[in-house]
C-alpha cells in the first residue's frame, strides 16, 4: 500500500494530472468509462472525496478504482468520516485560509488516530480556497469566506504561512463547479513564494485553462467536475498537462 505518493510527487520532472472522482456522482458504469479514460491518458493521480456525501460509496468507489487501474488513489477529505483503507494515501488538509476551528484541526484531532492505524500515507497540505465566482459546497458547509480572486498578497501570506507550519503541499481550490478558476496571476505569486508543491484545482473546463494553470506554476492541476457531463475531454487536458513547461524538481 505504501507507494511513497510524496516522494513520487516531489521527484517528478512534468506536470502532473490529477483526476477528483465525487462518489456522489458517479454511477458503476461512469465510473468503470472514467477509471479506463484516465488509464489511457496516464493520469498521475485519482483523487476522490467530496464536500457533501450522502451515498455510503465512498470505500466502493476506491475498491473499484483500484481493483481496474494502476493509478495512485489519494483521498480528499472532506470531513473526518472519509477515510479508507483501500487508498494509497490521505491529503491531511488543513482549512488555513478560513477561520473556523473546526477545519483547521478541529476534525484533524477526530480522524489522526484512525489515520494513524490505517497505514495510510498521510500529507500536510494547506488548503485554501479562492473566489471561483459562485459560492461553493465546500465554503457553504465549512462557513468560510473564500480569499477573493484579486488578492494575491493574501493568497501569498496564508500559503507561506501554511509552509511555515509544516505543510507539505499547498492546495490552490476555486471549489467544485466555480464559474472562474484561480487567476494565472495568482497561482503565479504563490507558487514564486514557496517552495513547495502546489496544486490547482477547480474551474478548470478545457485543455487551454489547464495548460495555463500549469504555465503559472501548478504542479498538479485537478480536474473533475467537467468531467462528469464531458468525460472525453480527459484526453485533451491530460496532453496539455503532460505537454506543458518542465515541473520543478524539489529533490
Amino acid at each position: 500500500m505504501h507507494q511513497h505518493i510524496y516522494s513520487n510527487l516531489l521527484k517528478a520532472s512534468h506536470k502532473q494530472l490529477g483526476v477528483l472522482v465525487d462518489p456522489d456522482k458517479q454511477t458503476n458504469e461512469s465510473l468503470l468509462q472514467l477509471i479506463q479514460l484516465a488509464q489511457n491518458c496516464r493520469a498521475d493521480y485519482f483523487f476522490v472525496g467530496g464536500s457533501l456525501l450522502v451515498e455510503d460509496s465512498f470505500d466502493k468507489t476506491i475498491a473499484t478504482i483500484k481493483q481496474h487501474s494502476s493509478i495512485p488513489v489519494v483521498i480528499f477529505p472532506g470531513n473526518n468520516y472519509q477515510i479508507s483503507t483501500k487508498a494509497d494515501a490521505i491529503l491531511f488538509l488543513s482549512l488555513i485560509s478560513g477561520r473556523n476551528a473546526e477545519y483547521l484541526i478541529g476534525q484533524h484531532v477526530t480522524a489522526a488516530p484512525l489515520i494513524n492505524e490505517s497505514g495510510l500515507e498521510a500529507i500536510p497540505t494547506g488548503y485554501i480556497l479562492i473566489d471561483g465566482g459562485r459560492v461553493s459546497t465546500t465554503s457553504y458547509i465549512t462557513q468560510t469566506v473564500p480569499i477573493p480572486a484579486d488578492k494575491p498578497d493574501i493568497a501569498i501570506a496564508t500559503a507561506l504561512a501554511g509552509q511555515m507550519l509544516g505543510m507539505k503541499l499547498i492546495y490552490l481550490e476555486a471549489g467544485s463547479g466555480a464559474q472562474n478558476h484561480v487567476p494565472a496571476t495568482m497561482i503565479s505569486a504563490v507558487k514564486k513564494n514557496i517552495n513547495i508543491p502546489l496544486i490547482v484545482g477547480g474551474g478548470i473546463r478545457s485543455a487551454q485553462q489547464a495548460e495555463a494553470v500549469c504555465r503559472a506554476g501548478a504542479d498538479v492541476v485537478v480536474v473533475g467536475n467537467v468531467l462528469e457531463k464531458e468525460p472525453d475531454l480527459l484526453m485533451e487536458i491530460s496532453l496539455a498537462v503532460h505537454g506543458s513547461v518542465t515541473s520543478n524538481k524539489y529533490v
